[in-house]
């Protein structure tokens, strides 16, 4: 694809997501197009910067292009993105591309897929995006400073053929602030030791409670994330009733959620509901218990008369995932368990908690300098159903990366089988979901509250 098609797509519907204005750089390094090995289109940077989150306060951030919220990077599905990272911070990073079904290579784990890039130093992320769906991008590296403070970002990948929805991002992030504005303690270890440290500043696109506007009478298509280091959100729509689109960027058939549909972290959903006529708002909550707490309202607004296709509520089309064999499917089982100890020092002299043990062991941060023996080895191409037990009295949102699982079975709640990135486990709950091995190389396999992962709860498996 040609850099002004691939401009031209990206940016297609950008004003569309209701973010604040961002700045993406698109460039072509020396040697333009006719080095089609050293291209890029969009140059990411992880620098420092600040941002109005408390009202009336700048916060410090680490940010890329030093903003929040990040640049939303949009691609079509089939096609390529070639994007140069930079990283101006005075420690190392990376860039982890949540979701999406990519080479090893590109997947930005430290060690595990990439080396860790840098201060001063530059990587070239270069991969075709083989699924529509809502994603997202963050670093794999210093995760509880670095998605802590700000290094998350929006990847939508557009259906090859546009679909008939306005579209509205909805990102999710707490912050660790006092009222100055001020960085409380990311982690707190007795938190690490539970459901994680909890934000006190909850945020939609970098701004508490905003309003967003909707064009009346038209359909629209909530991209809801949650891009929080801990987090589990239970959002409800107040005063309308949306369906269900698609679960952690795979799509579903269209259906009312359960009564509240969990969202933990890393985890996504799309909501597709027709808005009413001008003047009418809803109350985006999370839900707790009985009581929910205001996330965002959307008011509707004149708009254009809409389309006959604009009008209703329609499926997405299905992305191409290998279907899992289960007759022959092979079984395997992997057990989360709770612990609490004080393992030695790492290598740069800090206690190294480990809290969490994924069958009997724990994979804390020494885990960026040196790999443990991988948690299963797979075959190409060979279908496998795992058996998830969560063995905790917390709940785990555990995400497996270069591969789309099934979800076909859980004793805690009825499931009609979806695709997904990610399964939020309830306390001691037992899940089973099915997959094809059909993606080479080491793949993170982790719980995503990000102090869970950092204490213990990740390790890999390898597929050959």
């Amino acid at each position: 694809m040609k850099r002004r098609q691939f401009v031209k797509h990206g940016l297609s519907g950008a004003a569309l997501t209701c973010l604040p204005r961002f700045s993406l750089a698109m460039a072509t390094p020396p040697g333009g197009d006719s080095d089609n090995s050293e291209r890029y289109d969009y140059v990411l940077r992880a620098e420092r910067g600040s941002a109005t989150l408390v009202p009336g306060k700048q916060s410090e951030i680490l940010g890329f292009n030093g903003q929040f919220p990040a640049p939303t990077i949009r691609v079509r599905q089939g096609e390529r993105l070639r994007l140069r990272f930079e990283n101006h911070l005075d420690e190392a990073s990376t860039i982890h591309w949540h979701g999406i079904r990519i080479d090893n290579a590109m997947d930005g784990v430290p060690v595990l897929s990439q080396a860790p890039v840098q201060p001063g130093e530059s990587f070239l992320y270069d991969f075709v995006c083989p699924d529509a769906g809502t994603f997202w991008y963050h670093p794999h590296i210093n995760s509880i400073r670095q998605l802590g403070m700000g290094m998350v970002g929006v990847l939508i990948v557009e259906e090859r053929e546009p679909q008939p929805y306005h579209e509205v991002i909805i990102g999710l992030k707490d912050w660790r602030l006092d009222k100055n504005g001020d960085y409380l303690p990311l982690s707190i270890p007795r938190e690490a030791f539970r459901d994680g440290t909890l934000g006190t500043v909850n945020t939609v696109n970098g701004r508490q409670q905003p309003t967003i506007d909707i064009p009346a009478n038209q359909a629209t298509r909530l991209r809801v994330l949650n891009m929080d280091n801990t987090r589990v959100y239970r959002p409800r729509l107040d005063g309308n009733s949306p369906r269900v689109l698609a679960l952690d960027g795979s799509p579903v058939i269209p259906h009312r959620p359960f009564e509240v549909t969990p969202l933990g972290a890393g985890m996504r959903m799309d909501l597709g509901f027709v808005a009413p006529e001008p003047g009418k708002e809803f109350v985006l909550y999370d839900q707790k218990g009985r009581f929910g707490v205001e996330l965002c309202r959307l008011r509707t607004v004149d708009s254009k008369p809409p389309t006959p296709q604009a009008n209703t509520v329609t499926s997405l089309p299905p992305n191409p995932i290998a279907i899992p064999n289960l007759e022959q499917a092979e079984l395997l089982r992997f057990v989360f368990e709770w612990q609490g100890a004080l393992s030695p020092l790492d290598q740069e002299g800090n206690a190294d908690h480990s809290f969490w043990l994924i069958n009997r062991r724990a994979w804390g941060s020494h885990g960026h300098h040196s790999l443990p023996e991988p948690l299963a080895t797979l075959s190409l191409g060979k279908s496998y159903i795992a058996e998830l037990h969560n063995a905790t009295p917390h709940a785990h949102p555990i995400h497996l990366h270069g591969l789309i699982f099934t979800v076909l079975s859980s004793n805690k709640r009825k499931v009609n089988p979806y695709q997904s990135d990610t399964i939020l486990l309830e306390k001691n709950e037992r899940a089973r979901i099915a997959f094809v091995a059909d993606n080479p190389g080491r793949w993170m396999f982790h719980c995503h509250v990000i102090e869970h992962m950092k204490t213990g709860l990740m390790g890999y498996i390898t597929a050959t």
